[in-house]
């Protein structure tokens, strides 16, 4: 099975787990959105349009009553349109919700099952190139639902195909203009600071990979040596 069929069986999995939620009536912000949007979210998942599903995903929690099962609610198709790039807002704000909305807390299987996304998108990500969802954006998102960044770097690090390099190279062209990799934040609210880590792993770990004279200045190297000191 090809890493972008083990997504599609992913986000199948993600359906089923998800299934038990069922509909409930939704309230909120009457400014923003009308009573047929909101009888349109009370009603069955599959006949919610891409469009108020995008929206809904997008909006900040106290737009609605009760944000955490609405949006528990909307996963399967949220995560659905995010992962195949048709969800058209700004991808790193899922993760945002996400923890908001309390995800890690929920129960096992649900929780599982959004793991289980999250592993298999990166790896058709890493072996796809190009992506629907650009490598940074991806990489952010699951680093700030996750609050873990290295466990996907060693992913990357052991996926040594030419789409992964090729990703390599685009992440390198990205981080390194105007040397943003100095002081790097993920997520859209900036909640991780990904800087040490991802540079280390830059200079050392795929250095060899990482084709781009730009990662030989040196203080990269002392940026590194400072940021690996422990806090006074």
């Amino acid at each position: 099975m090809s890493c972008s069929e083990q997504l599609m069986t992913a986000l199948d999995a993600l359906d089923h787990a998800f299934a038990a939620e069922g509909p409930f009536l939704v309230t909120g912000c009457t400014y923003c959105y009308s009573e047929h949007d909101f009888a349109e979210l009370s009603g069955p998942l599959r006949l919610i349009g891409d469009d108020l599903v995008s929206s809904v995903a997008a909006k900040t929690p106290d737009h609605w009553e009760d944000f955490p099962r609405l949006y528990r609610h909307l996963v399967p198709r949220i995560i659905r349109l995010l992962v195949t790039g048709r969800l058209h807002i700004d991808e790193e704000l899922i993760a945002s919700r996400l923890i908001h909305a309390g995800w890690t807390t929920w129960d096992l299987p649900l929780a599982e099952a959004l793991r289980d996304v999250w592993s298999a998108w990166w790896q058709s990500t890493l072996h796809t190139h190009p992506s629907p969802v650009p490598v940074r954006d991806c990489l952010s998102v699951i680093t700030v639902a996750t609050n873990s960044l290295r466990p996907w770097l060693n992913t990357w690090t052991a996926t040594n195909t030419p789409a992964a390099d090729a990703h390599l190279a685009d992440l390198v062209d990205d981080v390194t203009f105007a040397f943003e990799i100095t002081d790097l934040r993920m997520g859209f609210y900036d909640e991780y600071d990904a800087t040490a880590e991802l540079l280390g792993w830059l200079l050392t770990d795929v250095r060899d990979r990482a084709i781009d004279t730009r990662l030989d200045a040196p203080f990269l190297y002392e940026r590194l040596q400072v940021s690996a000191q422990p806090p006074s």
